[in-house]
C-alpha cells in the first residue's frame, strides 16, 4: 500500500463534497502537471490511502482521508471543449492526462493545518512542506502518515 496527499481547493471540491457524492466516490480530474500525472497514472493503486488536503483557503490543512477506488484512466475533461480542464493536445486515442476515483473514508477529528505540519521536525522530509513544492499530488511515507494521524 502507498500513501498520498491530494490537494483540492474547498471552494471547488471539499472533503464534505466527497462525502455527499453517490457512493461517496468521485473522479479526481484536472491534474495538469506531468510529475503529478505520472504518480497518479503509474503508482496509485486501488486501496491506497490519501490525505484530503484543503488548499488555497483561509486555513490550509489536512481535512480527511480518502482511498483510491479506481486506478488511472483517461481524464475525459481534457477532451471537453467547454470544460476548464480542456487540453486540445490530449486526444481520446492518445490521452495526455489521467484521473483516478477516490472514495471518502472519514474526516479527521480536526483539520491539521499546514502551519502545524511545518512546525514538526518529524515531518522534515514531507513533500508538502518542502519549499517550492506546488504539486497537487504527492507521496507520503508510511511513518509520516502515522505521525500525522497521531496529531488528530
Amino acid at each position: 500500500m502507498h500513501y498520498w496527499l491530494m490537494k483540492s481547493e474547498p471552494s471547488e471540491f471539499s472533503i464534505d463534497d466527497l462525502e455527499m457524492r453517490p457512493d461517496q466516490t468521485e473522479h479526481w480530474d484536472g491534474v495538469r502537471n506531468y510529475q503529478a500525472r505520472n504518480m497518479l497514472r503509474d503508482q496509485m493503486k486501488v486501496g491506497d490511502l490519501t490525505f484530503f488536503y484543503h488548499s488555497n483557503c483561509e486555513t490550509p490543512g489536512i481535512a480527511g482521508i480518502a482511498k483510491i477506488s479506481r486506478e488511472a484512466y483517461p481524464d475525459f475533461t481534457a477532451f471537453d471543449v467547454g470544460n476548464k480542464h480542456y487540453d486540445p493536445g490530449s486526444k481520446p486515442d492518445d490521452p495526455r492526462w489521467f484521473m483516478v476515483d477516490v472514495q471518502f473514508v472519514r474526516k479527521l477529528k480536526r483539520t491539521i493545518t499546514l502551519s502545524e505540519l511545518k512546525e514538526r521536525p518529524e515531518l522534515d522530509g514531507l513533500a508538502l512542506i518542502r519549499r517550492g513544492n506546488r504539486l497537487s499530488i504527492m507521496p507520503v511515507a508510511e511513518a509520516q502518515w502515522a505521525f500525522i494521524l497521531s496529531l488528530e
